[in-house]
């Protein structure tokens, strides 16, 4: 059986709080072993398309090597590409639902910031998106032709999620064009920094950090959010 790797097991039982101070409480029994099954599946997933390539890997081999029947992955996963971005919604409506929580004296570029951070620190959907497991998944969905369609749909999606968000949480101080643009110079920064280091091979630390070190630049750029508008037609200077 292939082992469940730190980086994506479920997290402890015992509740665990944020670098934001939330509180987050333990899933119960039936929960834990339904994430554990679910973890099983994708680190044996990733393991193969890895080691295979993602076209040789078929879902007969990913049941047996986490021995489950092909019938119990169907009931996780619709498909082999639904594997990889397992939980991406998820974790899109967590940071959607952190977006609209705003806090006293935040700005948009704060709670997005804030948002986005303790989706990864809670652990949304059971997994950590910080390890070895998850640097893999960007690297596969990344470099197969097979799958950047549907990471294509799936970036869409959040963008226009969080942009949304944004709007709403942030009415009289950002312009829907503003919160567009913050949302997608964002994730384009994450997105375009992954395709650059990728070709270097990095280890996952590096990599992680790398795409950090993007989502701070990027917010940097973003900070003035909020403050007074130029007149209609002339960019702020």
């Amino acid at each position: 059986m292939t082992d469940i790797p730190a980086t994506i097991a479920p997290h402890a039982t015992s509740p665990h709080t944020t670098s934001s101070g939330e509180q987050v409480p333990a899933p119960g029994l039936r929960e834990r072993k339904k994430q554990r099954t679910r973890a099983t599946l994708i680190a044996a997933a990733v393991e193969l398309m890895y080691a295979k390539g993602y076209d040789e890997t078929t879902v007969a081999e990913i049941a047996a090597a986490a021995e489950v029947s092909t019938r119990t992955f169907f009931a996780y996963f619709p498909s082999k590409e639904d594997i990889l971005f397992a939980e991406s919604g998820v974790r899109i409506d967590d940071a959607v639902r952190r977006v609209t929580e705003r806090r006293t004296g935040e700005g948009p570029a704060d709670a997005l910031l804030r948002a986005l951070r303790d989706t990864v620190d809670s652990g949304a959907a059971g997994q950590d998106l910080s390890g070895e497991l998850a640097s893999r998944r960007i690297r596969l969905v990344l470099s197969t032709p097979a799958l950047q369609a549907g990471a294509m749909r799936r970036i869409t999606g959040a963008q226009r999620a969080l942009t949304d968000a944004l709007r709403r949480t942030f009415p009289d101080e950002i312009t829907p064009a503003e919160a567009a643009a913050a949302v997608g110079a964002l994730v384009g920064a994450l997105v375009n920094t992954a395709l650059t280091v990728l070709p270097d091979d990095p280890a996952s630390e590096e990599l992680l950090h790398a795409i950090g070190t993007a989502a701070a630049v990027a917010l940097r750029g973003i900070g003035t959010l909020g403050a007074a508008h130029p007149a209609p037609g002339r960019p702020a200077v």
